[in-house]
Formats: C-alpha cells, structure tokens, sequence
C-alpha cells in the first residue's frame, strides 16, 4: 500500500500538472515553438502530434532513466539521441499504417520530433538525475503540457479561420450568396485568412504567453 502511495505521491503529481501551467513548455520554457507555429492550423493534426510528443517524451525519459548510470559521459548526447529517433520512428511508422492522411499532413515535423527541445530538454534536465517512475511521468506532464496549448491554438485558428472543427462546420456553412449560407454566414461574417498563416500563430502563442505571465504571481518578474 506505500508503494502504490509512493507512486502517486504529491511531488509525483505535481510532476503531472506543473507543466500545465506553471512551468508549461511552451508558455513558461518557451520550447518547442516551431511544431506549435507549423502544426496547429488545424486541430486533428494538432492532436495526433500532441499525442506523439507525449509518447516520444515519457517513454524517452523512463529509457534514460532505467539506463543513466550505464551511460558515459561523453557519449551520453549520443545514446540519447539514438533512443529519441528510435522512438520517433516507431511513431512515425505508427501514423503511416493507421493514418496516412495525417502523416502527410504533419511532414517532416514528425522527424524533427527528434530535435524538439522539450524531449531532449526534459532528458538533460531531469531523467538524468531522477529514478524511472518520477521520470516518465515528467514526461506525461511535458508531453501533455505541449500538447494543451497546441490544441487550443489549433482551436483558435481553425474555428476563426475556416469556421470548422476536426473538419465539422461550427459557424455554419458559407455559400456563394448570403442568402444560401447558413449560421453566422447570413449575417456577412467572412473566415479570417490570417488566422491559417503562419505569422498568426506566432501572435497567438505570444497572447498565451502574455496572458499567462500577468495572471499568474508565481511568473511575475520582479
């Protein structure tokens, strides 16, 4: 009954729900910011690569730190990086078998999971020095902590951009003329092109930051 409390302890779930706010990787850490510019147009592709940074990260981090003590110093950036691609293979070849379409979408920023700061800045900064269990769910945290806030940028930029959801039309369906368009495409709203742009994605996660830094004390810069 100790170990089963050991294991959910309050500094294991602190590991858990820290980076969902407090030390999110993307907001606090600021890392990873390019998958969260280049996947978030839509909120399907947005998910799958959430998911495969969470997967990518946790069990990266419980790899590491099963083996730390086996690995030597000098060749440590090395063996982490075999274990990553390793992993980012398996997922890769994961999306290719059970959703093609995805994997098209997602490109090459499935493979350059390899290089994302999260995975190899969670790896440096804590499996090194910490057992298995705490580690991979370290990895959880960062992983899903990545993943909420590619989810709602992906929600914010799609429902404004193209007035659709996972591909469901939300604001109603847009027709030549007014007249044939339903919900709020009656009334002459028109879908913001920019929201699908790149540079306002960049805007967006900068609105988060910006959010985040003046509603939360601990983050206030003295």
């Amino acid at each position: 009954m100790a170990e089963k409390e050991s294991m959910f302890s309050k500094s294991n779930i602190k590991l858990l729900k820290d980076p969902l706010n407090d030390n999110n990787p993307i907001t606090v850490q600021v890392l990873g910011i390019c998958s969260a510019l280049a996947v978030t147009v839509q909120v399907k592709p947005a998910i799958v690569m959430a998911i495969g940074v969470t997967v990518v990260v946790a069990f990266s981090n419980l790899i590491i730190s099963l083996i730390r003590n086996f690995i030597p110093n000098r060749i440590r950036i090395i063996v982490q990086l075999v274990i990553v691609a390793a992993l980012v293979i398996l997922v890769d070849l994961t999306l290719k078998a059970y959703s093609y379409d995805i994997s098209k979408q997602l490109s090459v920023f499935v493979g350059l999971i390899i290089t994302n700061c999260i995975v190899m800045g969670r790896i440096e900064a804590f499996a090194l020095a910490n057992k298995p269990w705490p580690s991979f769910l370290d990895g959880i945290g960062n992983g899903a902590g990545y993943g909420f806030i590619l989810i709602v940028v992906s929600v914010i930029r799609e429902l404004l951009g193209s007035g659709k959801l996972m591909g469901f039309e939300i604001l109603g369906h847009k027709a030549k003329t007014i007249s044939e368009s339903t919900g709020l495409y009656t009334i002459g709203y028109e879908n913001n092109g920019f929201m699908l742009l790149a540079p306002m994605a960049l805007i967006v996660v900068g609105v988060f930051i910006w959010v985040q830094r003046s509603i939360n004390s601990k983050l206030i810069e003295k």
